[in-house]
């Protein structure tokens, strides 16, 4: 606390011990891959014979040159799965708290490396990344250890600006992931914008997890606990 860059090193190892313990379970990367065919000026790949046809004999009775969105080429692709992570920081941010947030965000990363944010909330959110953001998963992890706790929850907000993060991805598969004991202390009724989210799993302590269940329940998410940051990859695992 007192030595600037002793601090700064200490938050870097720990950055690298969260994303260390995080990497549990597979990495949506590593998916098995399927043959689709894409418009040409949106995919790289050999060229859709079948799905050029029309455009092919347009340009050759003499229309000309092909617009690229015309022509279709035939490319692998792999499951995609994009995540958001909610952390509710409206309580005290304490070492454990700390620790289970971080831990969550790099497993995120690890899960889903190419599409995934955090928001941190309470009665506003902070965007520690952004769905489109290319963010190191360390500096992401070390942000996370520096939150502090403050303010009400305003839960209804929180999941309606996980919504817009996801909006901005082209995966097939979108959730949400709520890490809070989801006691909304602000704003209105959350059900309705956690009901319009494609998918929502909610994470909560294990020692206070009666409201954050029924919430789940109501909302049809999916539903773990956690007692420590160890508990994270397997909670994650099991509401995935």
């Amino acid at each position: 606390a007192t030595d600037p860059a002793l601090a700064s090193l200490a938050a870097r190892l720990a950055g690298r011990l969260m994303l260390d313990l995080a990497r549990s379970g597979p990495s949506d990367s590593r998916g098995v891959g399927q043959l689709i065919s894409s418009p040409a000026d949106r995919a790289d790949g050999d060229l859709d014979i079948d799905g050029s046809l029309d455009a092919l004999v347009q340009a050759r009775a003499g229309r000309g040159a092909i617009p690229a969105d015309e022509l279709r080429v035939r490319h692998w692709t792999k499951p995609t799965m994009a995540l958001s992570l909610l952390v509710d920081r409206s309580g005290s941010m304490s070492g454990d708290r700390l620790a289970i947030a971080a831990v969550a965000a790099a497993a995120c990363s690890w899960r889903a490396p190419s599409d995934w944010s955090v928001l941190g909330f309470s009665e506003r959110q902070l965007a520690l990344k952004s769905q489109d953001d290319d963010r190191r998963p360390a500096a992401v992890v070390n942000d996370l250890l520096r939150l502090r706790g403050r303010g009400t929850t305003d839960l209804d907000a929180a999941l309606r600006g996980s919504a817009r993060q996801l909006e901005r991805s082209r995966a097939k598969r979108r959730v949400t992931i709520l890490l809070s004991d989801c006691r909304a202390t602000a704003g209105v009724d959350p059900l309705a914008a956690a009901r319009r989210l494609d998918e929502l799993c909610i994470i909560a302590p294990a020692d206070d997890a009666d409201d954050a269940a029924d919430f789940a329940r109501r909302a049809g998410a999916r539903f773990a606990t956690v007692e420590r940051a160890f508990d994270i990859p397997t909670a994650l695992a099991s509401v995935l």
